[in-house]
C-alpha cells in the first residue's frame, strides 16, 4: 500500500510538527442523515486546521462523496467481524496513520475499530450514536473513551443501559444556519415548477423514504384535509413505489408530489408552508426537522422523545401520536391560521434552534472536547 510506503519515509520530528489526525470509520454503504453528519464532522476538522481521514467500505456512497470532496479515503472490502483479513487490514491501517482520534459510528466498525484503536493506543477513542433504538449490546461501547450522543433522549437511554453519564456528550448534528434560511427567490421557483398557487398551503417533508420516516400517516392525513392543502414528500428510498400506491388508491395523486431526492433540500423547505414531521422511532435528532426550523417553518411533528427536545424551544409546532389522523388534521389546521412566512417569527424561531443546533455550535463543542484531551489543531495561518 502507498499509504504504508509513505509513512515509512516519513521522519519522527516531520511527524511531530504535522497537525492531530482524526479519523471516522463507517460501515454504512446507504446515504441518509448518520453519513451526512460523519462527513460534516470531516469537513469542518479539517477547515479548523486538523489532519482527516475517512475509513470507509469501497462500494459506499460516503466514500465516494469524500473521495469528490477531496477528503483522504482509506477503504475497507468489509467489515466483516468474523473475518480475519478484515481485522489485519484495519490494524495496518491504524499502526500507519497513527490517529489522535478515531471516531466510529455504526455497529459493524465500532465493533472492530473500537478495539485495534485501543490496542494501537491511539490516544482518544470515539464512539457515536446516533439513532434512538433499543441497544442490543453495550459492550462495544466499552472500548471508547467518550461516546457523543446525538441528542439528550439518546444519551439517557444509554445511562439506563449502565453506561455512566460522565462518558457522554450529547453532541447535536450541527446543521448549517447559513444555508438553510428562507429565501424568497428559492419558495418562488419550487411552487412556480410545480404549479402551486399562493392560495394553497404546502406541506412539506425531507428524508429518505424508509418504513420509520412515517410517510404512509402524511398520506393518510392528505386524504382527510381539504383540497386547498398539497403535500410534498422530498426524498428517496426503498419505500417509494408503496408511497405511490398508496397515494393512489387514497384519491389523493394530485395533491401529493413526490419530488425525490434533491441535493438542495433548502430550496423545497423555502417552498413549504407547513412541515409534517412523521418519523415515529429510530431519530435521533433529526437533520431534516432542525433544517426545517431552521428555515422557519411551523412543525407537526410526530411525539418521540428525540422529536420533543428541539421542538421546546419553538413556539409554532403540534405534537401528535403516530397514526392519529384527526390530530394532525387538527394541527395542521390549527398552524395554518398563524402568519404565513412572517419575518419576526421565523426570525426568532431560527436564532433559537441555531444556538442549539447549529453547525457552529457543533464545531464549537468538538473543538472543546479535543482540547480537554490535548488535541488541538495547527493555529490558522
Amino acid at each position: 500500500m502507498n499509504f504504508l510506503l509513505n509513512f515509512a519515509g516519513t521522519t519522527k520530528s516531520s511527524m511531530s510538527s504535522r497537525p492531530p489526525l482524526i479519523v471516522h470509520t463507517e460501515s454504512s454503504r446507504v446515504w441518509g442523515g448518520q453519513e451526512i453528519r460523519t462527513l460534516t464532522e470531516l469537513r469542518q476538522m479539517q477547515k479548523c486546521g486538523f489532519r482527516v481521514a475517512l475509513i470507509a467500505q469501497t462500494d459506499s456512497e460516503l466514500a465516494r462523496r469524500a473521495t469528490a470532496e477531496g477528503l483522504p479515503v482509506h477503504t475497507l472490502a468489509s467489515f466483516r467481524k468474523l473475518s480475519p483479513r478484515s481485522w489485519c487490514e484495519l490494524f495496518r491501517l491504524f499502526r500507519a496513520l497513527k490517529p489522535a482520534v478515531v471516531n466510529t459510528h455504526s455497529s459493524d466498525d465500532s465493533w472492530m475499530a473500537g478495539p485495534l484503536a485501543r490496542l494501537c493506543r491511539v490516544p482518544l477513542v470515539i464512539r457515536t450514536r446516533h439513532v434512538l433504538v433499543p441497544v442490543s449490546s453495550t459492550l462495544s461501547y466499552g472500548f471508547a473513551h467518550l461516546i457523543f450522543t446525538c441528542s439528550g433522549a439518546i444519551a439517557e437511554q444509554l445511562t439506563a443501559c449502565g453506561i455512566p453519564p460522565a462518558k457522554m456528550v450529547v453532541l447535536p448534528t450541527g446543521n448549517d444556519e447559513r444555508r438553510f434560511q428562507f429565501s424568497p427567490s428559492h419558495r418562488h421557483e419550487v411552487r412556480q415548477r410545480y404549479h402551486i398557487s399562493d392560495q394553497e398551503i404546502l406541506v412539506g417533508n425531507v428524508g429518505c423514504l424508509r418504513s420509520y420516516k412515517g410517510h404512509r400517516f402524511i398520506l393518510k392525513t392528505a386524504a382527510s384535509m381539504p383540497e386547498h392543502y398539497r403535500f410534498m414528500i422530498v426524498g428517496d428510498g426503498e419505500g417509494l413505489r408503496a408511497l405511490r400506491t398508496m397515494a393512489h388508491d387514497l384519491g389523493v395523486e394530485e395533491r401529493v408530489i413526490f419530488a425525490g431526492h434533491q441535493e438542495a433540500p433548502e430550496h423545497f423547505f423555502s417552498a413549504f408552508d407547513l412541515c409534517f414531521f412523521s418519523s415515529f422511532e429510530a431519530e435521533g435528532v433529526s437533520q431534516s426537522l432542525i433544517q426545517s426550523l431552521l428555515n422557519g417553518l411551523p412543525v407537526l411533528a410526530c411525539r418521540i422523545a428525540s422529536s420533543v427536545e428541539p421542538l421546546a424551544v419553538v413556539e409554532d409546532c403540534r405534537l401528535v401520536d403516530y397514526g392519529d389522523v384527526q390530530a394532525a388534521c387538527q394541527g395542521l389546521a390549527e398552524l395554518a391560521l398563524l402568519p404565513r412566512r412572517d419575518p419576526e417569527r421565523m426570525a426568532r424561531q431560527h436564532q433559537r434552534i441555531a444556538d442549539c443546533y447549529g453547525l457552529e455550535n457543533m464545531v464549537r463543542i468538538l473543538l472543546a472536547t479535543y482540547g480537554r484531551h490535548s488535541i488541538h489543531p495547527r493555529p490558522q495561518e
